[in-house]
């Protein structure tokens, strides 16, 4: 393909096959979000950079967001991010809002980094949050979302990963004694891609010592039921931290709705800066495709714009990926060509203006129904509609003009009827029940 017709790096042409996969997924999620008294949002796909700077972490701000100056007022603008800043920004311009404000935001975000399998620069995420609950309900209400969505959309094989900031900070920092951890915890993060041998390399590069690295390595390898984080929580008990911790996590898991799907996992980090407490992360048995799910608890966001501490929590869900796992499982596919239900196949062209009222018709009633603008042949106008797997033909011709009537033909079934006008809708109505196994 000519350059000049291909969409930037990391940016997508969806087809029509694939953007209806992606509003039935989108859809679905949503109505998970709704099922839970989520309220719609919305904001900018454009901040001002001031908004942005100094909630991410050096990474993101230095290489990942898309910042630009506006040429003519010289002001500094970027691409959201993602969904959790803006609404910290809109919270805090609307003070007004009773709290806790439960809201889901589904949109592009957009992020310069190197595109992959299930990473790209543009990009839709599904965000539910809570804002103003600093208890454990609201954290496992966002647990129970989450997997409520992956359940909704037929994932069954998977797992959400959950630890707590304040444990990292306990643990670490204060009984281990990490002076700077941030590097420590770029190189757990990284102990599903590179396995525990790997992580041993990289924390030795960082010169913590062989007998550190061996404590650090038999703490992140807590990962599992709940009793691991009794055991941690034992173990450290003596931090105030890892006893808030503790205690808040032991609540949520008491509050899991279905807690097969949950588990506690110690190298559970998460990169951006703006956590305070519980963190999550789903991840699919397989494909391995990275996590499908993120989110936490970020009590200190809004403050920045405020000057007062919101608490906060929330989970974004990634559709490309969850998209492209399903369509790699079976789980979904993209059969649907398009979202037409009816299609008027023309017979006799002089019938025109009797084709247009029954087509209009169909429309009124709600069915979506195309008709041919080309004047094409019969036998073209089925090889079109067969090519879409419409499941319903409508036939017009002489013999339908002179009795009143259509022929029906359902293309799944393949069973033909010939009816009254008056009986048209309710007719096609029934046989698209019918056909809606496709």
């Amino acid at each position: 393909m000519s350059e000049r017709f291909r969409a930037p790096r990391g940016f997508r042409d969806f087809p029509p096959e694939l953007m209806i996969l992606r509003r039935s997924v989108i859809s679905r999620v949503i109505s998970v979000f709704e099922r839970y008294g989520f309220d719609p949002l919305d904001t900018p796909a454009v901040e001002y950079w001031e908004t942005l700077a100094g909630k991410y972490g050096e990474e993101a701000e230095s290489r990942l967001i898309w910042r630009f100056t506006d040429p003519w007022s010289g002001r500094e603008y970027a691409l959201r991010y993602d969904l959790t800043v803006p609404l910290a920004r809109f919270i805090a311009s609307r003070r007004d809002i009773p709290l806790p404000f439960k809201r889901y935001h589904v949109g592009p975000v957009w992020r310069h980094e190197e595109p992959q399998r299930g990473r790209y620069r543009e990009f839709y995420q599904c965000d539910a949050d809570i804002v103003g609950s600093p208890y454990p309900e609201a954290d496992a209400e966002i647990l129970n979302l989450t997997v409520d969505a992956l359940r909704e959309l037929g994932f069954t094989e998977f797992k959400v990963r959950v630890n707590d900031r304040r444990l990292l900070s306990g643990v670490f920092e204060e009984e281990l004694r990490v002076g700077n951890p941030l590097p420590l915890y770029r190189v757990i993060d990284k102990l599903d891609k590179i396995g525990l041998e790997g992580v041993r390399r990289e924390l030795l590069k960082l010169g913590l010592g062989d007998q550190l690295v061996e404590r650090i390595l038999s703490i992140i390898e807590h990962r599992g039921p709940v009793e691991h984080l009794e055991s941690i929580c034992l173990k450290y008990s003596t931090s105030q931290r890892v006893r808030e911790a503790c205690a808040h996590l032991e609540e949520v898991f008491n509050l899991l709705d279905k807690p097969e799907h949950v588990i506690f996992d110690m190298s559970l980090v998460r990169g951006l800066d703006y956590y305070t407490g519980p963190i999550l992360e789903a991840v699919l048995d397989k494909p391995n495709i990275g996590s499908v799910a993120g989110g936490g608890r970020y009590d200190n966001l809004i403050g920045l714009f405020t000057g007062t501490d919101i608490p906060a929590t929330g989970v974004s869900l990634g559709i490309e990926r969850i998209i492209d796992a399903g369509l790699e499982l079976g789980i979904f596919n993209m059969e649907r060509k398009t979202v037409t239900e009816v299609q008027v196949v023309v017979l006799d062209w002089s019938l025109l203006k009797q084709a247009w009222r029954i087509t209009r018709m169909m429309r009124e009633a709600g069915l979506k129904t195309r008709i041919d603008l080309a004047r094409s042949s019969e036998e073209a106008q089925r090889r079109k509609a067969r090519r879409l797997n419409i499941p319903i033909l409508a036939f017009i011709g002489r013999a339908e003009a002179e009795t009143g009537t259509i022929t029906v033909y359902n293309t799944v079934t393949g069973e033909r009827t010939v009816v009254k006008l008056e009986e048209a809708v309710e007719t096609v109505r029934k046989l698209l029940k019918l056909a809606s196994p496709r």
